[in-house]
């Protein structure tokens, strides 16, 4: 396997925060302009107001050094204090840090501190648990006493709390604090393999040396956070572990040094018994290893093998109680069910039973089954695809292709499926799908093969999808939706969704409520509109359906802003049909049209060469955002969603009412820059007014970084 960790030759850019190591990968996964740009905004050589309060209030820090012999370690210093409360940091101005605490005797960053030489580097992490709130930095040890470590800052920015699990701390009782003990250790024992796998948490060391023969390579030390559910971390043997690397921001400080020093220090903390495992060793970037596809939310793994370590027992005063799982966490695997997923896709051809775990009536014609495999995980599949499944009916094999209504991210399969009728005596109701309805139960089981067919949602196309479906053709759909709404939680790039449906009145209609949720849960992104073809009463435009009647060039136009889209439709054949030509007369190039193929709903396509695109003022993908009043200055990725959301996330609280960009009430003033909209807002606006529910930063002319000022 061809995954050492030697660098290729490429052009490194001078004077930059990003040494060679953290260039290259950036360059490798094309996003090394974009991080030139954006580090000149957000990495600064002082600590920002907010980051010297943020250290001040905390219980713990985390460090990152090397010791004499060139091993990284990661460690931990906790408030002494008796109340177990914070401000045992301290900071005199916006360049120096004090952490007034002292390392455990013997342990290696005590005797790092006591074989110091002037300016020795070190990194810096500072989590807060309870809100996961982080900030990094990158100084030198400029003194130390018998009390006090202080700290110059080199580099200081902020960090996103993805993968961080909530946990509040508990107060101890000090005379209970027991002597802690230190055990060397060179391998892993039964013992240290649990815990390690039991982990949702660890801290990574690494760090670059000045190296004379390339003066590219800027010195440094990184201390990071890893988190996962407990068995993210794989033990191959009794020196070896596996560890997946998560979509982060890009910095990549941590595989960076892996690339110029493979050295890794490793730092276990068990929050409940106050527990240190630290350990340190070399290892490898594994970029293409097969197991990475296998394990969900991987983008790559690497491997840890020990030198040597140490098992401090009743290290820590302090003690934290785990509250919840991040989301993003919650969107990750296992090493236990990256295996089973691996099983599976071995036998995706192959029949596999599949449980009834659940049964739910969606409509007054379609009924929800999710099927759980009997044994492994189910196997990979994209939003759209379908299953086949075979049941025994009347003593005869029976075999239907379902559309899978459930996301990719889901752990099992669910289909949803209209209870076929005939309203001709002589041709009988639908033999598969009465089956389902009237005689399938909780706890059967049914035959399944893996999902499969070509309409799949383009999860690589940077254009906004439009889903338009009728009936029970909105399966794929709220697939789709689900897909798109969890993947902006796991990589924070959101994916504009709009879903248009049809049905014959409200009852009919299936996935109104969930798909109002995830509407809702999107912030905007994800956005959905009704038509039905009868009304009840009691029914009210706009809250239950936006259009009487069925889809047509009036509604489409009405709801889609000029752009440029992929368009997805599945439907009954009829359907499908006026509707695909419904959108190459508005238009559309025929191959932005995707559509559910199988059975009967095969379109006659119109191919033509012309391809007519609409325009729209781009969006940013990064910007300097500075809320005047407020005095906050932040950086904005696209990720990050409209300014409201951005505002809301940095503290702020402005006003707002429909969220939609009718009602106008989050109208501010822009002070400077400019504003795009990715829909076109509803209320009047003048040249200096942007509407924060619906706004974000406009691309600039040129390479230059985008910023723009609120007065707010």
């Amino acid at each position: 396997m061809q995954n050492k960790n030697t660098t290729k030759e490429h052009t490194v850019t001078p004077n930059s925060h990003f040494h060679a190591g953290e260039q290259e990968i950036q360059s490798r996964l094309g996003v090394r302009d974009k991080m030139e740009r954006f580090s000149k905004q957000v990495i600064a050589s002082f600590m920002p107001e907010q980051h010297r309060d943020f250290y001040q209030h905390l219980s713990f820090i985390l460090l990152g050094h090397a010791d004499k012999n060139d091993w990284p370690w990661a460690t931990m210093l906790c408030s002494t204090t008796e109340a177990d409360e914070a401000g045992f940091i301290t900071s005199e101005n916006n360049k120096k840090l004090t952490i007034n605490s002292k390392p455990i005797a013997g342990e290696p960053f005590a005797a790092m501190l006591q074989d110091k030489t002037d300016n020795t580097r070190i990194g810096l992490l500072g989590i807060e648990l309870s809100t996961r709130r982080r900030n990094r930095m990158v100084g030198h040890i400029t003194q130390i006493n018998n009390t006090a470590i202080e700290i110059e800052v080199d580099q200081a920015f902020g960090n996103c709390p993805q993968y961080i699990q909530t946990r509040e701390l508990i107060k101890i009782d000090k005379a209970l604090q027991k002597e802690s003990e230190m055990n060397a250790i060179t391998e892993f024992d039964t013992e240290t393999k649990q815990f390690i796998q039991n982990s949702d948490t660890f801290f990574v060391a690494s760090y670059v040396k000045p190296d004379n023969d390339n003066a590219n390579i800027n010195e440094g030390v990184d201390v990071s956070h890893r988190g996962g559910r407990p068995g993210f971390i794989r033990v191959d043997d009794n020196h070896t572990l596996t560890i997946p690397d998560y979509t982060g921001n890009f910095h990549f400080n941590t595989l960076g040094n892996f690339l110029i020093t493979p050295k890794a220090g490793l730092l276990f903390p068990d929050f409940e018994t106050g527990h240190l495992l630290t350990l340190t060793g070399t290892v490898e970037i594994l970029w293409d290893s097969d197991d990475t596809k296998f394990f969900e939310g991987a983008e790559r793994l690497w491997q840890f093998k020990i030198d040597h370590g140490y098992w401090i027992k009743n290290a820590l005063p302090l003690r934290w109680k785990l509250d919840r799982y991040s989301p993003n966490t919650l969107l990750t695997g296992t090493w236990d069910e990256a295996a089973k997923t691996r099983q599976a896709e071995i036998e995706r051809n192959q029949w596999q039973p599949y449980s009834i775990t659940k049964i739910i009536d969606e409509s007054s014609v379609i009924k929800s089954f999710h099927l759980s495999p009997e044994k492994n995980q189910r196997p990979l599949f994209v939003a759209g695809q379908f299953i086949t499944i075979k049941a025994v009916i009347d003593n005869k094999d029976v075999i239907r292709t379902y559309t899978v209504s459930s996301s990719p991210h889901d752990n099992d399969y669910r289909i949803s499926v209209k209870r076929e009728t005939s309203n001709d005596d002589n041709i009988p109701d639908g033999v598969f799908s009465s089956y389902l309805h009237d005689q399938i139960a909780i706890g059967d089981t049914l035959q399944v093969k893996a999902a499969a067919g070509d309409f799949k949602f383009d999860v690589e196309s940077e254009r906004p999808a439009v889903l338009i479906a009728a009936g029970v053709g909105i399966t794929p759909m709220i697939s789709m939706a689900r897909f798109v709404l969890l993947e902006a939680i796991r990589t924070r790039s959101p994916k504009q969704i709009t879903l248009i449906h049809s049905a014959h009145d409200h009852e009919q209609r299936a996935f109104f409520e969930e798909l109002k949720e995830i509407e809702k849960s999107s912030a905007g992104h994800i956005r959905c509109y009704w038509t039905l073809s009868e009304i009840d009463e009691n029914l009210t435009a706009g809250d239950h359906y936006n259009q009487h009647g069925r889809i047509n060039s009036k509604l489409l136009q009405a709801v889609l802003p000029l752009n440029d889209y992929d368009f997805y439709l599945c439907g009954p054949p009829g359907f499908m049909q006026t509707t695909y030509n419904l959108l190459r007369d508005l238009g559309v190039n025929d191959q932005r049209i995707y559509a559910e193929s199988f059975g009967s709903a095969s379109l006659i396509r119109q191919i033509d060469q012309a391809t007519q695109t609409f325009e729209q003022i781009p969006v940013a993908k990064e910007a300097i955002v500075e809320f005047t009043r407020s005095k906050v200055t932040q950086a904005w990725s696209e990720g990050d969603g409209t300014l409201l959301e951005f505002a809301e996330a940095h503290g702020l609280l402005p006003e707002y009412g429909c969220r939609s960009g009718q009602c106008g009430s989050c109208k501010v003033k822009l002070v400077s820059g400019n504003i795009a909209y990715k829909q076109q807002p509803q209320t009047t606006l003048k040249d200096d007014e942007a509407l924060l529910c619906c706004a974000m930063p406009a691309e600039a002319a040129d390479d230059s970084m985008v910023k723009i000022e609120i007065d707010m």
